[in-house]
């Protein structure tokens, strides 16, 4: 089977390493620091930062993978289209994963196909932000062009915010780009991730939407099916299609939309499993990390079976390292309801460290019960 390198190694790249093992996959692993989640299941692993061009490349030439998986956005991307033209296969693909390193790209390809987005400009310096954002009209959302899991994304309710925004956003930002894209607050109904799979052969295909609420710009719970309106559902279902299908490859793709009264609106997407998509660990017969490995190793999937599930977060508190958790095995005291600790080695606050899956009736108030039940304790740094 195929040889995979996978770019970055967090939690959603270990389910991943996982369910492509489960097929007879070998999964390097890579990411800046050791001992990351995927490390602790992949074959191999490697420790670089994915920024750095030489170390990027002298990976790829040591290990000659069959695919060329990235899990994070902070990746020199040049670096994948110069490989790609080479002969390696990226996933989905360079040029996807180029696109949605930055916001500010997959936004202009999708106004460029089309696709209803919220009104939104881009600014590199304070004073740009405030420009930008009194020609919008507040409240305004600010996030930076390049970051994961919604850090550095504000509301700036009017002109005395934005000072405050900005140097969110750049402490915030990933990479090294400092510019922010700055749109229009979207007073939606709800929000939602479509994951769509694009197969090697075979239709493109459509899991259930899933419902999330964010705070601090990243996800806390989140729940599938949402309900939606068939017409709307088909809004989501067609704007996926048309962005995905201009990416091109093979995998899954988490295709954001703020839902209103009467319409869908594109937001953003990410050519790789999706936070909010670990729910279908629990609701999905294949999560969103199996699909996506039946996907890149062009292995078939016949059908995508849903039941109400829903997935709530376990944060941090503060900074730490070696991690101990209590209350797991009072989560795990309920019927239907599952638990997945990450491995992180350190915390900081609001990191990420674990998730509790509930399915069946009130999976929402129950995940987000058994998540409350956990703490996470550590060595205080």
């Amino acid at each position: 089977m195929k040889n995979i390198l996978l770019l970055g190694s967090g939690e959603l790249g270990k389910e991943f390493v996982i369910s492509a093992k489960r097929l007879g996959a070998t999964v390097i692993a890579c990411d800046s620091y050791a001992g990351a989640p995927a490390m602790q299941v992949a074959d191999q692993s490697c420790v670089f930062s994915m920024l750095d061009e030489a170390a990027l490349r002298a990976a790829i030439a040591e290990h000659q993978p069959d695919l060329i998986v990235p899990e994070i956005e902070a990746i020199r991307t040049e670096v994948l289209l110069d490989v790609e033209r080479e002969g390696f296969e990226v996933i989905p693909t360079a040029r996807a994963a180029n696109l949605t390193m930055n916001r500010d790209r997959i936004r202009d390809v999708a106004v460029g196909l089309g696709v209803r987005t919220a009104k939104f400009a881009y600014a590199e310096t304070a004073a740009d932000l405030m420009r930008e954002a009194e020609a919008i009209g507040f409240p305004v959302v600010i996030k930076p062009v390049m970051s994961s899991s919604g850090k550095g994304q504000s509301v700036a309710k009017t002109a005395q915010d934005i000072q405050a925004s900005w140097d969110y956003a750049c402490a915030g930002m990933r990479g090294d780009r400092q510019k922010v894209i700055v749109e229009e607050f979207i007073h939606f109904e709800y929000e939602i991730t479509l994951l769509t799979v694009r197969q090697r052969s075979g239709p493109t295909l459509f899991c259930p939407p899933i419902g999330h609420v964010q705070e601090r710009g990243d996800y806390q719970y989140s729940w599938q099916p949402q309900g939606m309106r068939p017409e709307l559902l088909a809004q989501a279902q067609s704007m996926a299609d048309t962005v995905t299908a201009d990416l091109g490859g093979a995998g899954i793709f988490g295709v954001e939309f703020f839902v209103t009264a009467d319409e869908v609106i594109f937001s953003e997407l990410s050519p790789r499993p999706h936070d909010t998509g670990m729910v279908t660990m629990i609701s999905q017969n294949l999560s969103e990390f199996d699909l996506h490995a039946r996907a890149v190793l062009g292995l078939p999937i016949p059908k995508i079976e849903a039941v109400e599930g829903a997935s709530a977060v376990v944060l941090a508190t503060g900074n730490g390292s070696s991690p101990t958790y209590s209350g797991v095995s009072e989560a795990l005291s309920e019927a239907d309801v599952d638990v997945r600790i990450f491995g992180k080695p350190t915390t900081r606050p609001y990191r990420r460290m674990a998730v509790a899956l509930a399915k069946g009736q009130d999976a929402l108030s129950r995940a987000r019960a058994a998540a409350a039940k956990i703490k996470v304790h550590t060595e205080q740094n």
